[in-house]
């Protein structure tokens, strides 16, 4: 089953990015993606929707 995680930056802790994920048996995303607030690419770790 796919579901919806966002990618929420380590540094800023806003969350940008939403992205589907196959759930069953995955490790935690964690991708390089671009910050708006901070303005460069940061690392971005996957969250659940809260």
């Amino acid at each position: 089953m796919r579901e919806y995680v966002w990618l929420e930056c380590t540094e800023s802790g806003s969350r940008n990015y939403r992205t589907p994920k196959e759930t069953r048996g995955t490790e935690r995303l964690e991708l390089r993606k671009y910050d708006k607030k901070l303005r460069k690419h940061t690392a971005h770790k996957e969250s659940r929707k809260k």
